[in-house]
């Protein structure tokens, strides 16, 4: 079984942390009172990041670095036991993004794609293995309801999640074989309110891209990957919109192939190109710092009801069962009450000795 260790005794390292789910994760953890070692390329961002948490008292690391090169995880989890001592939670975060066609994409950005969705992820999840074999801990990567039902115009991006997906199951299996104390955990975000759409490389003409309705805060998500540092969970999912759309995938498959052909452009494309000096981070860094988009449209949400049911399993069903026996004692009163009005009601007998 894992050993876990609250997380205000946590050092947790994390991809990513610059923008959107990572930095909204980093700032939550923070509150909690981990230490961090805050991994992204902007090295600005990060250093300003890091001053913003050790400001409010967290001890946390910045360290620079792209998630492609396996020698940036290394140096991770080095700088990690070279200032605490210790790894307790690896959180694999770092993406990369594309809209546009399959073949309108250049080979080259769909392989830069997939170094940084894929190879990043395994790149940290060996490393972070290699830590947490003997003392434990948790492995936490972030995929996506995408890699359970790829969309239209997200491709390449669909793809590398699958596989990420993939990859999660088979290292949490071996994990397992070698006799690890590990748990691995992969979070699957529908559409989350970040920066992601400002950063992705448009190719699909429109003036900007957007999330599918409806979206969520991406500090939703961050509950979610906190709660696997300190729980052993197999899976997460953010948002009963994506998962519908997963569900709906698996068994419905044509139906709902001829609904995203219909909606891809209308729900993904956008008029409203959000920050200029945020577009297209593919590769190289751009505007960091927001946890969410500048896009205009309804506020995310900041809950996820299928998300609580996930992690409070045993509150959900206690409820139920409470909700299940207050029905049956509401039926049961209904119906006492319904049998004492009609012998109230009911005539007399002629002849009777009452008369």
């Amino acid at each position: 079984m894992p050993h876990f260790k609250p997380l205000s005794r946590q050092v947790i390292v994390l991809t990513g942390a610059s923008s959107g789910i990572g930095l909204a994760t980093a700032r939550m953890a923070a509150e909690q009172g981990a230490r961090l070692i805050l991994v992204a390329r902007n090295r600005e961002a990060l250093e300003t990041l890091a001053e913003e948490l050790r400001a409010k008292g967290t001890e946390a690391q910045a360290l620079a670095g792209d998630v492609t090169d396996p020698a940036t995880h290394e140096r991770a989890a080095a700088l990690a036991l070279q200032h605490f001592g210790q790894i307790d939670s690896w959180v694999n975060d770092a993406g990369a993004f594309i809209y546009g066609r399959v073949d309108e994409t250049p080979i080259e950005d769909q392989r830069r794609l997939f170094d940084v969705v894929y190879w990043g992820t395994l790149h940290g999840s060996l490393v972070a293995l290699r830590h947490l074999q003997d003392r434990g801990g948790a492995l936490v990567n972030i995929g996506s309801v995408l890699g359970e039902r790829a969309i239209a115009l997200q491709g390449p991006y669909s793809a590398a999640k699958f596989a990420v997906k993939a990859i999660t199951d088979t290292l949490r299996m071996e994990a397992r074989m070698a006799g690890s104390k590990a748990s691995v955990t992969l979070i699957k975000p529908g559409p989350i309110d970040t920066p992601y759409m400002e950063h992705a490389r448009n190719l699909t003409g429109a003036p900007g891209t957007r999330n599918p309705p409806p979206a969520y805060h991406p500090r939703v998500v961050a509950r979610a990957i906190l709660h696997a540092c300190t729980h052993p969970v197999r899976d997460l999912t953010v948002g009963g919109g994506g998962a519908a759309m997963a569900w709906m995938g698996k068994l419905f498959p044509a139906l709902t192939d001829m609904a995203m052909v219909a909606m891809a452009r209308p729900v993904q494309e956008s008029d409203d190109p959000g920050r200029a000096a945020r577009r297209d981070n593919l590769y190289q860094p751009k505007e960091d710092l927001a946890e969410t988009s500048s896009l205009s449209g309804p506020a995310p949400r900041r809950s996820s009801l299928l998300l609580e049911m996930q992690m409070n399993p045993l509150a959900v069903a206690t409820a139920g069962v409470a909700g299940a026996a207050a029905l049956l004692l509401f039926q049961q009163s209904r119906r006492g009450s319904t049998g004492r009005g009609w012998r109230r009601t009911a005539p007399r007998r002629m002849g009777s000795a009452a008369e």
